[in-house]
């Protein structure tokens, strides 16, 4: 008797469950705020102690396993394809992937400067279109990205290409002119902490490391956003901005990119 009478009460606490991850599932799908909080935080962490390591040595070892050495394309795809159908994570993606690629090929940049390496992915993807001459430094706070980036970079083949400086941007950018002999960036790719977009594109400006027709690409400027760099770059007349709406990379949530040229 005592069974029967519970069991109103067990389906009940059932159908709230279940109702409850029908909602959570509805807003990670929909919205980019709760997408990132479950897959960069809660899924993370969780699958991180589990796994005993981070997902980006799982993103590494799945590359050194798949794909082909030297290749940068088949990096490229391999990553895609883990971050599509095992685990998120915040590379600049294969949709927008795609609008880098298009101003790449249009801009032909000789020296490029990436803010926010990550695992590589941006860097492999960007150095697989430069022309021989061509140099891309990429700035990566995090040592334990930058440890997993050089390893990538490595395997794709396109380590002439490519040169990490690890630190904080607002350390290294103003050192690029003197120890890394930078004289001016034809291409800045922003991919890093959303609130130092406006201060490290302050940055480049105040130590002149951009020339008229420098192409600025910003990503994640809907979500998570960077409602500062964008009211500062779009009503600023140095430069001509042109916004690629798009999605969160692997998401059917609505994001964007801004490039801005600089005129001079």
């Amino acid at each position: 008797m005592k069974m029967l009478e519970s069991c109103p009460i067990l389906l009940s606490i059932v159908t709230s469950l279940l109702f409850v991850l029908l909602l959570l599932a509805v807003l990670i799908r929909n919205n980019g705020w709760a997408a990132l909080l479950w897959n960069e935080i809660i899924l993370q962490k969780i699958t991180n102690f589990i796994m005993a390591q981070s997902k980006e040595e799982r993103i590494l070892n799945f590359v050194l396993q798949n794909a082909v050495k030297g290749d940068p394309q088949s990096v490229v795809d391999t990553i895609d394809k883990y971050c599509s159908q095992k685990e998120w994570a915040m590379n600049v993606g294969d949709e927008k992937g795609l609008i880098l690629d298009k101003i790449l090929e249009e801009t032909k940049p000789s020296v490029l400067l990436e803010l926010g390496t990550y695992c590589g992915y941006s860097a492999v993807r960007t150095a697989r279109l430069l022309k021989p001459s061509a140099r891309l430094l990429t700035i990566e706070f995090n040592p334990d990205f930058a440890a997993v980036a050089k390893q990538m970079i490595e395997f794709a083949g396109v380590q002439d290409k490519v040169k990490i400086l690890e630190g904080p941007s607002e350390t290294i950018i103003p050192q690029l002119k003197k120890k890394h002999e930078v004289d001016t960036l034809d291409f800045v790719f922003l991919d890093h902490w959303k609130d130092r977009y406006l201060p490290d594109t302050m940055l480049l400006l105040e130590h002149g490391l951009l020339r008229k027709g420098s192409v600025i690409l910003a990503d994640n400027v809907i979500c998570p956003g960077a409602p500062e760099f964008i009211k500062y770059i779009r009503n600023n007349n140095s430069f001509e901005c042109t916004n690629y709406p798009s999605h969160v990379e692997y998401m059917k949530v609505k994001d964007a990119m801004e490039k801005a040229v600089f005129l001079g």
